[in-house]
């Protein structure tokens, strides 16, 4: 292992790297652990990432892990573009911290949300606005000038989907634009509970996440490890209803909404949805969710082919359609 105070100007990103390539890049660490290898020497075990994907990295015979990078660092990288059990992998051979001096914007290589973030923040206020009910208004609109900040940049993930830089915000703007063409069909539902139900039931992850102000998620917090971002938004709807004096039945409702909105108990939630919006809520977040991983694990897949196993939907492969109906 080497630190050097100087490497090659020139940079690749991870969608430009090849096996056996010798690359220099910038990356942002996402995350990073220490591990031992078999001749009992540790490794520091890395995934590295810029605005075009992510790449696995291995930083061999680890002397001090304090001197490593550590997640949510912005890093510059020297390597050689490996491959192992068929996909590319990065051995770090040298490395320093991003300067002022370096061409580069940490703004850019973070993968962010496809729309400008004051917009969809913008986007959101209006949702608010448009809730009659004073109570959901009040409460809803209680939680998210208590979050907005930290909602501006959110990731609404660790890992899998919506997992980038505004991602939280994305995700809620993307459920709340589905949602109108819902209640058009569907018109006896509650539009404000609704609307309410997909603003709060991720609202916790600022709590149940650690995130770098980029917009990176590090880990989750202790109590993100303990609670979960179900019972932690629970509990901002029952402290927001308290001191608003809000009606009790709307707080139940709306908690309800949180509590099941992951639908089964493996998932997180004990209890099934017991009304129609709160079916709805559940259905929306999941189209949602499995819209965003599929689009982005079809954009690294060419057209008549198909992807890896993809965990996170049931182990599937994905496959990428050669016509494009609206070109």
């Amino acid at each position: 292992m080497s630190q050097e105070n100087q490497l090659s100007s020139e940079f690749v990103k991870v969608s430009e790297m090849q096996k056996g390539m010798r690359a220099t890049g910038f990356f942002l660490v996402r995350s990073m652990a220490v591990k031992t290898s078999a001749n009992d020497k540790m490794y520091g075990d890395y995934v590295l990432a810029d605005q075009t994907g992510e790449i696995n990295a291995k930083l061999w015979d680890v002397a001090d892990p304090s001197q490593c990078p550590q997640v949510g660092a912005f890093m510059k990288v020297q390597g050689l573009v490996t491959e192992w059990q068929e996909k590319l992998q990065f051995r770090m051979d040298k490395f320093r911290e991003v300067n002022e001096n370096d061409p580069v914007d940490i703004g850019d290589f973070v993968p962010t949300a496809p729309e400008p973030l004051d917009l969809l923040m913008d986007e959101l206020h209006s949702a608010v606005a448009s809730i009659q009910n004073p109570d959901i208004a009040g409460i809803v609109g209680k939680i998210l000038a208590d979050c907005q900040d930290q909602m501006a940049y959110f990731p609404a993930a660790l890992r899998n989907h919506h997992a980038i830089r505004g991602g939280l915000l994305y995700h809620t703007v993307s459920m709340l634009r589905v949602a109108e063409g819902m209640l058009a069909v569907y018109t006896w539902l509650d539009a404000d509970l609704v609307n309410a139900g997909i603003i709060l039931h991720d609202m916790a992850k600022i709590v149940e996440l650690e995130s770098t102000p980029v917009g990176v998620a590090t880990r989750y917090t202790r109590d993100g490890q303990l609670l979960g971002h179900i019972q932690q938004g629970m509990t901002m709807v029952e402290r927001a209803g308290r001191e608003l004096g809000a009606d009790p039945e709307i707080c139940t409702l709306l908690q309800h909404m949180i509590l099941a909105h992951h639908y089964e108990p493996e998932f997180g939630s004990p209890k099934r949805p017991m009304f129609p919006e709160a079916e709805a809520l559940h259905y929306l977040d999941i189209l949602d969710a499995r819209m965003y991983d599929m689009n982005k694990i079809l954009s690294d897949v060419e057209p008549g082919g198909f992807s890896d196993r993809v965990y996170v939907l049931h182990n599937r492969q994905l496959y990428r359609k050669t016509f494009d109906s609206q070109a």
